[in-house]
């Protein structure tokens, strides 16, 4: 049955151009019998309609004209860079639960309670917590705060700027998205005046998104790059620990503690054709999904304070089903335009079956692996990667890239997908042409893809994150 689906798919993908060499036969044969009194005769009657012939290459010209003034620019991902934080910032299980029985805030059951969790967690002994938590008692205080986003977002800015030589002043569009952490003023505001960027630049601080936040910030990059002509644009994501460690006993905030660490990624995008040729991906599509109507769905990740009055973030048992509702829905909108006509000639197949014939047939399930050749999953936690390898009938080599990203630095937030896409490079993967799923979760609840195509074989930046370990991965997971 594998071959049979695989020659299906290639007959289908491949059928118009099976119907279009018959035709391009007859037209050669037809042509093949013009004589010389033939063409002159042509040539005469269209001399004849001359009127004719001028309105319609009038009109072909206009049509030409709008088509290329009106059709979307194209947006060009030049470079990223991801923040790597230093080796003194490393927390493995017996640090991290040292510490936590030093702060005295967490009974025995919260303790033993988070180390349950960082145990299944799939998280690695290299990941890494902020300076203020290396401290006893954690500074969770606003300097603290400062200090850390200053360190991860001008980490990976200084990394890009220099990677790809370009003049901060150039920059004509920042967005900058962290979910918890929005002092006055904005964190845009601070790249603004630590790099000394120009006075007319638009920036936009997005906050509260959650962990989709990366991929919204790419949407709104494309549309203002629809606007602004011959443009730079730096996306900046990244979240704050320090200011939302939860120092309670609610079970069900303590979980984040367990799962998010430092990290943060800057992306440079172009809307100038010239940037074409020395662009490692071109963007192709970006879908938006929002269960934020659902009341079960708007809660599943909140923010709140316990019976004692301590904030933190709280994790509903239901995220993970809530998750794939909402990847549910997004694969709807992104399925047709990335599906090959094979399979969404099954899944309406399929579909029409299963109202005529038999309620109990169950939906197929397109096969997504034929659309793309890499999948960057959010690495959100263990749970979420493997409802999502389910859902989509992904392969462990698929996955690879968000559980050694999940395993290495923890769940880093919106620029986990980042991390992943530099696994891939840093293993020699993406190659020319190559399609890339971008898929990401964030309260709300969201769920956010982006689909990049690799304009030629793309080899690891300078400074990757994966630098100096990546020939230890992939590892065994041991739970």
């Amino acid at each position: 049955m594998k071959y049979v689906k695989l020659g299906y798919h290639c007959l289908i993908t491949h059928m118009w151009k099976l119907c279009l060499v018959p035709l391009m036969a007859v037209v050669a044969k037809d042509a093949t019998r013009l004589s010389p009194d033939d063409l002159r005769h042509l040539w005469l009657h269209l001399q004849y309609n001359l009127v004719g012939v001028v309105v319609f290459s009038a009109a072909l010209i206009y049509g030409s004209t709008v088509f290329i003034m009106t059709r979307p620019r194209s947006v060009y991902l030049i470079d990223y860079s991801c923040y790597k934080p230093p080796s003194t910032l490393e927390a493995n299980f017996q640090k991290f639960m040292d510490q936590l029985r030093l702060v005295e805030d967490f009974d025995d059951s919260s303790l033993e309670f988070q180390r349950k969790i960082i145990e299944r967690s799939g998280l690695g002994e290299e990941t890494h917590l902020p300076e203020a938590f290396h401290c006893i008692p954690p500074r969770q205080t606003m300097v603290a705060s400062r200090e850390e986003t200053e360190q991860v977002i001008f980490g990976a800015l200084d990394n890009l700027l220099e990677n790809t030589k370009i003049n901060p002043r150039e920059i004509g569009i920042l967005v900058v998205n962290c979910s918890l952490f929005n002092p006055t003023p904005s964190l845009s505001a601070m790249i603004v005046n630590k790099y000394k960027l120009r006075g007319n630049i638009k920036t936009y601080n997005l906050g509260g998104m959650g962990c989709s936040a990366g991929v919204i910030a790419i949407d709104l990059v494309k549309d203002l790059l629809q606007v602004h002509r011959n443009t730079y644009a730096v996306v900046v994501s990244t979240e704050n620990i320090t200011q939302n460690w939860y120092l309670g006993n609610k079970k069900s905030m303590l979980i984040p503690n367990c799962l998010f660490r430092v990290g943060g990624s800057a992306i440079l995008l172009s809307n100038k054709p010239s940037d074409r040729r020395h662009s490692k991906y071109k963007l192709v599509h970006t879908v938006r999904t929002h269960k934020g109507a659902d009341d079960k769905a708007f809660k599943c990740v909140y923010q709140e304070q316990d019976g004692n009055g301590k904030s933190g973030v709280s994790l509903s048992k239901d995220l993970v089903a809530i998750a794939g509702e909402a990847l549910k829905m997004n694969i709807t909108t992104l399925g047709p335009l990335v599906l090959p006509i094979s399979e969404q000639l099954l899944f309406f197949m399929t579909l029409v079956a299963k109202k005529l014939f038999n309620a109990k047939i169950k939906p197929y399930i397109p096969d997504f692996k034929l659309a793309f050749e890499h999948f960057c999953v959010h690495a959100g936690g263990r749970a979420v990667i493997d409802e999502l390898e389910k859902n989509l009938q992904l392969s462990d080599t698929h996955v690879e890239a968000s559980r050694m990203t999940l395993h290495r630095f923890g769940n880093t937030s919106s620029s986990s997908i980042w991390y992943e896409l530099a696994y891939t490079e840093a293993k020699g993967r993406m190659r020319k042409g190559n399609r890339v799923w971008q898929i990401a979760f964030g309260s709300g609840f969201k769920c956010n893809s982006a689909v990049w195509v690799a304009l030629r074989n793309v080899r690891p930046s300078v400074n990757s994150p994966w630098d100096d370990c990546i020939g230890r991965y992939p590892v065994k997971i041991d739970l």
